[in-house]
């Protein structure tokens, strides 16, 4: 693969755009002056170049040349066509990714070359002996995540480097389109018949140490990261977020809770090409923080790393699965995230089995909570002998719950609730939201039907 600053020659006007050895990324668009974004990678900047604007025919001929570039030099391992669909072509020219679109795709003729403009070493980043020891043990689910430009993949290329040269380890990678600027006896795969899937299989076939998986971001993305993950390979994603807690969550729905522990343990946080953040996932079985212990659970611990500091719990709450942050004491209360998601889930739940407006949830206790209702709803949702009730209370987790009426809250409380509904802050449509329930057994119009048959 290629060798970081190593290409061909190149065609005079894209040499001379790329004489800033600073410059990162090259835009040309037809009828538009070219743009090129560069600087240190914790100041970059995008500058629009003094020139006229290229015609489309310049910026035609400019893709030609490129590719005539890559067909002179086939006997290089670096020179290749990546991708080539209708109306868009990516070549890979040495070190250099050029992306030329072109209508239909796009609505003019366009170039895209992008650069790296660092190559680093572990040793560059002057990380934490502790972490560097969690890095080199190529047995971990790691992801790396980052804004777009940020040094994502300029320190995976560092890790990459370090677990094949200090450590010794088998190391491949997994790309779409194949920029990282690894070392040459480092394989990087595309996608096989155009799909990654097929790429995992035959990844556990080459028996890797490591692999590096690249642009992690689709649905299904994520589950092939997941598949490889739990195979025993250990892997690491590049992946898009803007925190690494955003990371995690991107997990939510893809992978089972009681899962995302053993495939992902480690998220590094990249901004402006340093190591801004470092979380550690462990799951352990107790209760949530300001729960009781008799509602322990599965919990899936966010520390920040060496420190150890909690900063989140993820855990099931009824069918939902919850991320909550836990203040520095652990202590909850009324207004506590893990308070307000159990009222909202309460709302949702009770809502979902009677159709019932909740106006609202009050807990008396860690595991006790007042609900109320419209008082003529009350026996909907205590149900037959308490059944109804008994289900929810088996939904969300053994808390018991207390069914009363909306003429027992306090004036200024129903008066914070009547606005609030004309807000829809509830989720739901005032003008309707009553005529569920009023034709239930419990509500009134029904009983006024049956006194009229009789």
């Amino acid at each position: 693969m290629a060798t970081f600053g190593d290409r061909p020659p190149l065609p005079e006007d894209l040499s001379e755009l790329l004489s800033d050895e600073t410059a990162s990324t090259v835009f040309l668009k037809a009828d538009c002056p070219p743009r090129v974004k560069s600087g240190h990678i914790s100041e970059i900047r995008l500058v629009e170049l003094e020139e006229d604007p290229w015609s489309r025919g310049r910026v035609e001929s400019l893709a030609e040349a490129i590719q005539q570039v890559v067909e002179e030099n086939q006997d290089r391992s670096d020179c290749f066509v990546e991708i080539e669909r209708l109306g868009c072509t990516i070549f890979q020219v040495g070190d250099l990714r050029v992306t030329c679109a072109s209508p239909p795709f796009s609505d003019a003729w366009e170039i895209t070359v992008v650069r790296p403009v660092a190559r680093l070493s572990l040793a560059d980043y002057e990380l934490q002996q502790d972490l560097i020891d969690r890095l080199s043990d190529h047995h971990r689910g790691i992801f790396v995540v980052g804004k777009p430009g940020s040094g994502k993949s300029t320190f995976a290329t560092a890790i990459a480097d370090h677990l094949d040269l200090e450590i010794g380890a088998m190391v491949k990678t997994m790309e779409a389109p194949r920029d990282l600027q690894v070392a040459q006896r480092i394989t990087q795969y595309a996608p096989l018949e155009g799909d990654l899937e097929k790429t995992a299989e035959i990844i556990f076939l080459v028996r890797p140490d490591f692999v590096i998986y690249d642009e992690v971001r689709r649905a299904n993305d994520f589950r092939i990261f997941s598949d490889v993950r739990l195979a025993g390979v250990g892997l690491l994603g590049v992946t898009h977020a803007n925190s690494g807690l955003e990371a995690i969550q991107r997990l939510v729905g893809k992978v089972e809770l009681g899962l995302i522990s053993q495939v992902l343990d480690t998220v590094v946080h990249i901004e402006r090409g340093k190591v801004h953040e470092v979380l550690e996932l462990k799951m352990v079985v107790r209760a949530p923080s300001g729960m009781e212990a008799e509602l322990s659970r599965p919990v899936i611990e966010i520390r920040r790393f060496p420190e150890g500091t909690l900063t989140h719990e993820m855990f099931a709450f009824g069918s939902e699965i919850a991320v909550v942050p836990v203040s520095a004491d652990g202590e909850s209360n009324q207004s506590s995230p893990i308070r307000r998601l159990a009222a909202e889930e309460l709302r949702r739940l009770i809502r979902g089995f009677t159709g019932v407006r909740v106006h609202h949830v009050q807990f008396t206790g860690e595991s006790n909570a007042e609900v109320y209702v419209d008082d003529a709803a009350i026996g909907a949702v205590v149900g037959q002998g308490g059944d109804s009730v008994r289900t929810l209370e088996e939904e969300v987790g053994g808390i018991r719950l207390k069914i009363k009426g909306y003429k027992e809250l306090s004036h200024a409380l129903r008066r914070e609730i009547d606005q609030r509904s004309h807000l829809q802050d509830y989720g739901f449509d005032p003008s309707t939201a009553s005529s569920s329930w009023e034709y239930s057994k419990g509500g009134r119009k029904g009983k006024k039907r049956k006194n009229r048959r009789r």
